[in-house]
């Protein structure tokens, strides 16, 4: 019998296989799941989404010292980027 599953049913599945240590093949043989509609289910997800994936902040450690800034030269132009300036909410 077949199942229809919502895709935010499917987000949750997709991100329980990504979490674990398991290939997809694995993850969905575990759980009964059809390896063609993981994937299809995967790429709908990564379409509307514009392949956007929201990163998870754990756990926040703030910097023990000044970090000093990456830089970037190509030809004549110079790009620094400030780690410490940066603030996630």
């Amino acid at each position: 019998m077949r199942k229809t599953r919502s895709l935010e049913q499917w987000r949750n599945i997709i991100e329980e296989q990504q979490a674990s240590d398991l290939t997809i093949t694995e993850f969905c043989q575990q759980h009964a799941l059809s390896k063609t509609s993981f994937y299809a289910a995967r790429s709908k997800l990564n379409t509307e989404s514009g392949s956007f994936v929201q990163a998870k902040v754990t756990k926040h450690v703030p910097p023990t010292e000044q970090q000093q800034p990456i830089t970037l030269a190509i030809g004549n132009v110079n790009l620094a980027y400030y780690p410490q300036c940066l603030s996630l909410i």
